[in-house]
Order: C-alpha cells, then sequence, then structure tokens
C-alpha cells in the first residue's frame, strides 16, 4: 500500500508500526461488513477500494458467495476527484498538512476561509493566458479552477475561460466556498444544540447497522464452517 511505503521511505522502517499496515484491511471490512455495493470516495482511496475489491473476491472464490464486492463511485477528473493543497497544490489537502493555511475545514471560521482561498498559490507568469486549466504546467490555478468547477458542476476549462487574471477568480472562489459552507455549519450548530436527537439518531443508525452486520457476519460464518456466536 502505498501510504504504508510512503511513510516507511520518509521516517524510516520503525516509524510504521502495525496499525499501518493493517488499517486497510480494517477498511475493507468497514466496506463487506455492510454490503455495501457502491463506496464513493476520492482517487487517494481507489487503491483502497481495489484491496477491498480482492479480498471479497478470493473468499468468495474460496468458501463461495459471501461478499459484495463494492465499485468504487469516483469523480471524473477534474471534478473534485483529487482536492489539492491551497499552498502546495503538488500535494492533497489533508489534515496532517505541515501548514494549516493550505487546508479548508468544513467548520473553519469563514473569514479565515475567504484569507485562506485569497491568499492561495497560483502561478508565477500573470499574463493573458495566464488562468487556463493546465495540472502539470499550472498546478496552483488549475488547483483553484477544479475547485470552483467542482462547486458549481462544471468543467475546470470552461470556468477559466472566464478569466483573465487571478484576483476575480480567488474572489469567485472564496465566495463558492463560503456560500456552500454556510448551510451545513448552520445544520452543524442546529445539531450540537439537541445532543438527545443526535443520540437517538447514532442509536437508531446503530440498530440498523447492527442488523446488515449480524446477517454479513452469520455468512461468513458458515461459509468458514464456525460456530455462530451465542
Amino acid at each position: 500500500m502505498t501510504q504504508f511505503k510512503d511513510k516507511t521511505a520518509k521516517e524510516g522502517e520503525e516509524a510504521a508500526r502495525v496499525g499501518l499496515f493493517t488499517y486497510p484491511c480494517l477498511m475493507a471490512a468497514d466496506i463487506l461488513l455492510y454490503d455495501a455495493d457502491r463506496v464513493p470516495v476520492g482517487d487517494d482511496q481507489r487503491q483502497h477500494l481495489e484491496l477491498t475489491r480482492n479480498l471479497a473476491q478470493r473468499f468468495n472464490v474460496r468458501y463461495g458467495d459471501t461478499f459484495v464486492v463494492p465499485e468504487a463511485r469516483i469523480p471524473p477528473p477534474g471534478r473534485g476527484a483529487r482536492i489539492m493543497n491551497l499552498q502546495e497544490p503538488d500535494r492533497k489537502m489533508s489534515k496532517s498538512a505541515g501548514s494549516p493555511q493550505g487546508v479548508i475545514g468544513l467548520m473553519d471560521d469563514l473569514r479565515d476561509v475567504e484569507r485562506k482561498v485569497k491568499r492561495a498559490v497560483t502561478d508565477a507568469d500573470d499574463g493573458p493566458d495566464a488562468v487556463r486549466y493546465d495540472p502539470a504546467a499550472k498546478p496552483g490555478v488549475s488547483n483553484l479552477l477544479e475547485l470552483l468547477a467542482t462547486i458549481e458542476g462544471t468543467a475546470p476549462a470552461a470556468v477559466a475561460d472566464r478569466y483573465t487574471r487571478y484576483g476575480p477568480l480567488k474572489a469567485d472562489l472564496a465566495a463558492a466556498v463560503v456560500a456552500t459552507l454556510e448551510p451545513m455549519q448552520a445544520r452543524y450548530r442546529e445539531l450540537t444544540a439537541d445532543p438527545g436527537y443526535v443520540h437517538e439518531v447514532l442509536r437508531k443508525g446503530a440498530e440498523r447497522a447492527g442488523t446488515v452486520a449480524s446477517e454479513t457476519l452469520r455468512r461468513a460464518y458458515d461459509a468458514v464452517g464456525l460456530l455462530a456466536r451465542p
């Protein structure tokens, strides 16, 4: 798995604990246990889905049809399959990034969100063809174009056609991100103000999930020849 290889390459083999090594199997179990047939993920999770599919297929071949083999639902290129860091557009946006200035959190103060977008890295040239979608040659501005295109449901190249300079693009993207986050944050505040309702939703969800998981686990026990749990 790439995460295991990357961590050992950067920090040495001692940094890669068994938890990192077995985590992909835990993710696979989370998917297979609930009979998921389609899993919406980003492009960086493609490898995890392939492992999940391999595990399900091997189990089914050896022990009989037991697990649903899931399909990955990954957005197409240019439509948010991989959101990049605002300060380091060659790296994906991640909470483990060195600087928080390149990462937008869903519950960030909206004024901070606007500042982060407006201070995002673009590219050195600012000529008449500066705003164009070219991830290889212009990763900074391409990242901003893809973000706005994803929010609007259009193509990055079509968004680029509307701009000739970075400033207006950043301003429009900041407004679009803020408008997207506002209702999420409002709903979050409503839910946190009523913890009893949240706990009840979680209880019902756990009940429903437990019913599905128990049936899947029973099939797996039967297929392998293990006695069912009491």
